[in-house]
């Protein structure tokens, strides 16, 4: 990963600063997010626009309520061993996703107050209260159920990112997240129709 951000920070002095200043980032095993991130760092400070900003505040509540619940899972005995796995590997595609989303908003001069955009697929605190309550295999296919409505959510505000969004490395993101969450939708549903 190092000889790709060298690569691609060759011959500007002012991008390779950056990158030296953003090397420590916590999204370390994500070499798409690395590349995505250097390849456009100059952009990233300046080159965004409000729907970049609601798009990463949103998307980082959202992912955090996901984490929320793939830990309640975690939490738990008796549920499936593939909706285990399934919760542990969103709550680690996650978070580095998170700290990206904060990085940007940090650099762009904090949190704006574009709080009104619509976050679909967010669990309610009843929505949170059952799962919460739920045991075993009820607690996995409540977590695959409620989580396919999750993702649903997030892939539509990435879609709107990609459609209104400025920033490139915003816009990648949110192409990551509709193919991955895509995918782990048809995981989802193909766990819930064989337990």
């Amino acid at each position: 990963m190092k000889l790709k951000t060298i690569a691609l920070a060759s011959g500007v002095l002012a991008t390779a600063l950056v990158l030296a200043g953003c090397s420590g980032t916590p999204s370390g095993g994500h070499s798409g997010m690395e590349m995505g991130g250097s390849s456009t760092t100059a952009t990233t400070a300046s080159g965004h626009n409000d729907a970049d900003i609601s798009f990463a505040q949103n998307m980082v509540m959202h992912h955090k309520q996901a984490i929320e619940m793939s830990d309640m899972v975690l939490g738990k005995t008796g549920v499936n061993a593939r909706v285990t796995d399934l919760a542990q590997k969103i709550k680690d595609a996650q978070q580095p996703e998170i700290d990206t989303m904060n990085g940007w908003l940090q650099s762009w001069g904090g949190s704006g107050s574009m709080s009104g955009h619509d976050m679909g697929g967010m669990m309610s605190d009843s929505d949170m209260a059952a799962l919460k309550d739920a045991s075993g295999a009820d607690a996995g296919k409540l977590f695959l159920t409620q989580m396919v409505q999750h993702h649903q959510g997030a892939i539509n505000m990435a879609n709107q990112e990609v459609k209104t969004g400025k920033n490139t490395d915003a816009v990648a993101l949110a192409k990551k997240i509709v193919t991955d969450q895509t995918a782990e939708i048809a995981t989802m549903q193909s766990l819930l129709a064989s337990l």
